[in-house]
């Protein structure tokens, strides 16, 4: 079971793992949606993760389809102690606007449509899923606070922000006397990333590439990709020719595969699979790390949340680090 853990520096309880949706409202239906949902929550779960702009990579689905089935969700029950984050300021993939979205304006427009979508007054934790490095701070943060101070948003994060910029953004909520980002969303897994794989598939900046001074300052971390797309359960189960090209592009490297023979005995000797010991390798970290999980199934949910129970050492840590 998942216990709840207070965010550091905020009124929210969330739960150890938090529970990623992107497929949902597409190649998950709003039945099955609603079984993954129904279990997560039976297992402990309360933090939910999606986006403005989630499922409209398929043109059949409806605009903003995994918030919608979230939505739809929340209707058969109560939101009590549900943590909803959403996030908003991504390029546009429904009509084809490709140009930087961290603005005022359009933070405004998807928010109030990602409220619309998820039937609700509030979100719990509102992300930025993009910056506009060339921008300005200062604007961007002043029109979050008026989200805040409106009751439309309880809290704002950071996704795919530099460690640099969110230094320059908490410094410029701190001359305001505001708390600023509450949290940090990077890309961080334990397989080591090829930066043009990675790049080639649009994820952003790795927290092995200067996150840790922003973390041990009190920033939690949500990292996304925390599973690192399942690499090392898939590559122990079939090797490295079952993988497919994009994910041999984005993990095959030899980091990877001394950091997969520690996986596997690390695994081996505490009775546990692959998939438990990548979870367990964020849940573990001495600063407040919460992972997004992914599943799309409910049994799938089962075996990340063992994770929790697995309780690495700081050795341990190091070992599955070796090969960096």
């Amino acid at each position: 079971m998942l216990s709840k853990v207070a965010l550091n520096k905020t009124a929210l309880k969330v739960s150890q793992l938090c529970y990623g949706t992107n497929m949902l409202g597409t190649a998950i239906d709003q039945s099955h949606a609603n079984d993954i949902l129904d279990r997560f929550v039976e297992l402990g779960g309360n933090f939910i993760d999606t986006a403005r702009g989630y499922g409209d990579w398929v043109p059949t689905a409806p605009k903003g389809a995994s918030e919608r089935a979230i939505g739809a969700w929340l209707k058969r029950r109560s939101r009590d102690g549900i943590v909803i984050g959403t996030k908003g300021g991504m390029v546009d993939l429904r009509v084809g606007d490709w140009r930087n979205r961290v603005t005022p304006a359009d933070i405004a427009s998807d928010l109030n449509e990602s409220l619309e979508h998820l039937q609700i007054d509030t979100i719990d934790l509102y992300w930025l899923h993009a910056d506009n490095p060339g921008a300005p701070v200062g604007p961007v943060i002043d029109a979050l606070i008026g989200h805040q101070q409106a009751k439309r948003i309880r809290y704002f994060g950071a996704s795919n922000w530099s460690p640099q910029r969110i230094v320059e953004a908490q410094a410029y909520a701190a001359g305001l006397g505001h708390e600023g980002f509450v949290a940090v969303q990077p890309f961080w897994g334990l397989a080591k990333p090829n930066p043009e794989g990675a790049a080639a598939a649009g994820y952003g900046h790795y927290y092995e590439d200067g996150f840790q001074a922003i973390h041990e300052s009190g920033l939690p971390m949500v990292p996304y990709s925390g599973q690192s797309r399942g690499y090392f359960t898939k590559v122990a189960a079939g090797g490295e020719d079952s993988l497919r090209d994009d994910l041999k592009a984005m993990y095959l490297n030899d980091a990877n595969r001394t950091r997969l023979k520690a996986v596997q005995a690390v695994a081996k000797r505490h009775g546990a699979t692959v998939n438990e010991v990548v979870v367990a390798y964020l849940v573990s970290q001495p600063l407040q790390t919460i992972p997004i999980i992914g599943a799309s199934k409910p049994e799938q949910l089962v075996e990340s949340v063992k994770a929790v129970d697995l309780k690495l050492s700081p050795a341990e840590l190091k070992e599955l680090r070796a090969g960096v």
